[in-house]
């Protein structure tokens, strides 16, 4: 497994790589772990290490769609999909651009009504209040002060 640290923007990610097959790679960003596609296939002679971690089970149900990678570094990342019962029942409260999390305001259990403050994000150096779009009992916290999101990630769940 190889490590990597990398500031995008001014925000920093850990990237961890823990299989490399092909054109396909499975790495951990900040913790949370993604299929990505890269324009070329690494050669196993120069990474022994990262070859020799080949699985040999069985291809997962659902392929990864492929990342465009951006021109100036490595392959972007987009979230995989979380199974239903981690993210817990009901209409996901999505990350609206990539940041730290500042607060939590609700737990799981807790009745928030539409427009209630349930996450404060920071980005780009600014708190942005994370509103309720939906009312219901929240079934899922899926975050932490101080972890870092990227854009889409679902943070928490309203049911």
């Amino acid at each position: 497994m190889k490590k990597y640290q990398y500031k995008v923007q001014g925000v920093d990610y850990e990237v961890e790589i823990t299989e490399v097959e092909g054109k396909i790679a499975k790495v951990n960003v900040n913790g949370i772990p993604f299929e990505i596609e890269m324009q070329k296939p690494i050669n196993a002679a120069k990474h022994p290490a990262l070859a020799a971690k080949r699985s040999t089970a069985a291809p997962a149900a659902a392929p990864a769609a492929p990342v465009t990678p951006a021109p100036y570094a490595a392959p972007q990342p987009q979230p995989a999909a979380k199974p239903a019962a981690a993210a817990g029942a009901g209409t996901p409260v999505k990350a609206p651009l990539p940041g730290t999390i500042n607060a939590v305001n609700v737990k799981v259990g807790d009745t928030v009504a539409v427009g209630d403050i349930v996450i404060v994000l920071e980005a780009m150096k600014m708190q942005n209040n994370i509103e309720a779009e939906s009312a219901g009992t929240v079934t899922s916290v899926l975050v932490t002060p101080g972890d870092s999101v990227m854009e889409g990630a679902v943070m928490l769940t309203i049911g």
